[in-house]
C-alpha cells in the first residue's frame, strides 16, 4: 500500500477537532470515593475532595451568636432530628463561608461530609440526591456567593428541594448557602409602582404582587436566617492579634499599624482581611529569621 503524506495543516486541524470533541463528550461516570470527608460537583459528578482546607470555629471571632444558632442546627442534623436549611447573609469576609468550612473540621469525625455546588448546577440537586440516598453519613450540600439575576430559572430547582426538606429529620442531606444579599432574586423599583391601566405594553404583569412574592418566597425557604455585619476597629485588631499569637508571634505596635493601614487599603475591616493581614506578617516575619 502506497504511504500518503497529509499535510502538516491538515493533520492540526484534525487533532484540533478531536479535542474539541473529546472536551464535549461527556466524562466517564466512576463510582463515588465515600471515603473523603468533602466533594465538589463537577460535570455531573461528586469529585472527592481528600484534603480540604481546615478551618476551625474558635478563629471566628465577633460572629458568636450565629456561631452558636448553625452548630446547634448542624448538630440535630447529624443526630437525626429535624433540622432547617440555612441562608447566611450579610458584608463580604465576614465569615460566612469560613463558618461552613469550620463545621467540617470539627464534625468530620461524626459522619458530617461537604458538597460545594456552583449556582449553575442547581438544577442537578435531585441527582446529588439520589447519588447519597441510603449513605449513612449526613451530607451538608453548600452553594457559597448564591444569587440569581432576573432571566435565571435554576432557583426553581432550588425550591423544588428546600420545599422537599420539610422532612429533614428523615433525610442525610441539608442546604446550607451563603449570599451578599438577603433577597437572592433582583427587585426592581417599577415592581413597587402601582400599576394603572393606561398604556400598560401588552407583556406587562398582570398580577405583579404575585411575581414579587415568588421573588421573596425562595428566601423563605430557608429555615434559618443568619445575617453577618462588617467589624469595627477594635474586633479586626483582636482577629488579627488572635492569629499572630497562634503562631507564637508579638502583637507589636508595628504589627497593629501595618494591620490598620492593611484594612485602609483593602477598603474593609473583616475577618477575611485580617486572615490575609496574619498570613502575610507571619510569612514576613519568618522569612526575616
Amino acid at each position: 500500500m502506497a504511504h500518503i503524506d497529509l499535510p502538516q495543516e491538515f493533520l492540526e486541524r484534525i487533532g484540533y477537532v478531536l479535542q474539541q470533541l473529546q472536551q464535549a463528550l461527556p466524562e466517564v461516570k466512576t463510582e463515588v470515593d465515600f471515603s473523603a470527608p468533602a466533594y465538589k460537583w463537577q460535570k455531573q459528578q461528586l469529585k472527592p475532595i481528600a484534603q480540604p482546607k481546615k478551618m476551625y470555629l474558635e478563629d471566628l471571632k465577633g460572629i458568636e451568636r450565629q456561631k452558636q444558632k448553625v452548630i446547634q442546627n448542624t448538630l440535630q442534623f447529624l443526630k437525626g432530628l429535624p433540622a432547617n436549611d440555612v441562608l447566611l447573609t450579610g458584608a463580604r469576609g465576614t465569615g460566612k463561608s469560613s463558618i461552613v468550612r469550620a463545621l467540617l473540621t470539627e464534625y468530620a469525625d461524626q459522619g458530617l461530609r461537604l458538597i460545594e455546588i456552583e449556582r449553575d448546577d442547581l438544577s442537578d440537586l435531585p441527582e446529588i440526591e439520589k447519588l447519597i440516598k441510603g449513605r449513612p453519613e449526613k451530607f451538608i450540600v453548600y452553594c457559597d456567593d448564591l444569587a440569581f439575576n432576573a432571566e435565571d430559572e435554576n432557583y426553581r430547582s432550588l425550591k423544588s428541594v428546600l420545599d422537599g426538606s420539610l422532612q429533614s429529620g428523615n433525610n442525610n442531606f441539608i442546604i446550607y448557602a451563603t449570599s451578599n444579599r438577603r433577597h437572592l432574586l433582583p427587585e426592581f423599583m417599577h415592581e413597587n409602582t402601582p400599576v394603572t391601566k393606561v398604556d400598560v405594553p401588552q407583556y406587562t404583569e398582570l398580577h405583579p404582587q404575585e411575581a414579587i412574592e415568588e421573588k421573596i418566597s425562595l428566601s423563605d425557604r430557608f429555615g434559618l436566617w443568619l445575617s453577618f455585619y462588617p467589624m469595627d476597629q477594635a474586633l479586626y485588631l483582636e482577629v488579627v492579634e488572635h492569629y499572630l499569637k497562634k503562631a507564637n508571634i508579638e502583637f507589636t505596635e508595628e504589627a497593629r499599624a501595618e494591620a490598620l493601614r492593611w484594612s485602609q487599603g483593602r477598603g474593609q475591616r473583616s475577618g477575611r482581611a485580617a486572615y490575609q493581614f496574619s498570613k502575610h506578617w507571619i510569612g514576613s516575619n519568618l522569612l526575616n529569621q
